[in-house]
């Protein structure tokens, strides 16, 4: 049976990538922040839950006893993410982000990342198949926030793009680091969640495809790669 947390899953991408990995057969824990919204989300799905708040060393710590009291850990998606956006829901763009802008997204995007990675590494280490999916987003692709011609161009935010492209990073050096594990980041697409308000144009079906399949990656699947549900995707 492989075992598998997702951050943030009390709800949107995270909810569904949860479902349908325990349709799948795993053994599926829900990392909630609100340990009651989380609760009803693990009831609903047949999860387990694991009250988890990425920005916090002693919360990430005490899920990866939980976890690891429980038999260990296959899998790890990376799924907690906040977009700073304004109450009109608009994105501070270069004239008007801040260091407070930029702090708050690293804070969950980046440094959960890593302080969730660092505390379940042991745990994904004694796996036979593990896995880490870091959920990123093509307005980290530098690439494509660059060129025109793409939907990126046109995007006026700094902080989550920059910490979306940090996150490509952090893929990359960890997959070279521990090359028995298969470590990718993932783009869902523009995906309706109360990350944009809803204004994504994708269903959490659609984008948690993604996700699901880079979830189950196998020993000789890819890994330091940056994928989409069409395939690789520009740096």
């Amino acid at each position: 049976m492989t075992t598998t947390l997702i951050t943030g899953a009390n709800k949107g991408l995270g909810f569904e990538t949860a479902r349908r990995l325990i349709a799948a057969g795993h053994t599926v824990y829900i990392g909630a922040r609100d340990a009651e919204r989380g609760r009803r989300a693990a009831e609903q799905l047949g999860a387990r839950l694991v009250q988890l708040d990425v920005t916090d060393d002693a919360s990430v710590q005490a899920a990866a006893k939980t976890v690891e009291a429980d038999g260990g850990l296959d899998v790890l998606v990376n799924n907690a993410g906040i977009e700073a956006r304004r109450e009109d829901n608009s994105v501070p763009g270069a004239a008007d982000v801040t260091a407070d802008d930029m702090r708050t997204a690293f804070e969950t995007n980046v440094f959960g990342v890593i302080r969730v990675t660092h505390a379940f590494l042991p745990l994904l280490r004694r796996s036979a198949t593990p896995v880490v999916v870091n959920v990123s987003s093509g307005l980290g692709s530098v690439t494509n926030v660059c060129d025109p011609a793409t939907p990126a161009y046109h995007y006026p935010g700094v902080a989550y793009p920059a910490s979306k492209a940090t996150v490509n990073m952090i893929t990359v050096q960890f997959a070279k680091a521990f090359p028995a594990m298969r470590i990718n980041a993932v783009e869902p697409g523009f995906t309706a969640t109360d990350l944009n308000g809803r204004t994504g144009t994708q269903t959490v079906e659609e984008g948690a495809e993604i996700i699901v399949r880079m979830a189950q990656t196998g020993p000789d699947g890819p890994t330091g790669g940056y994928f989409d549900a069409e395939g690789p995707l520009p740096w």
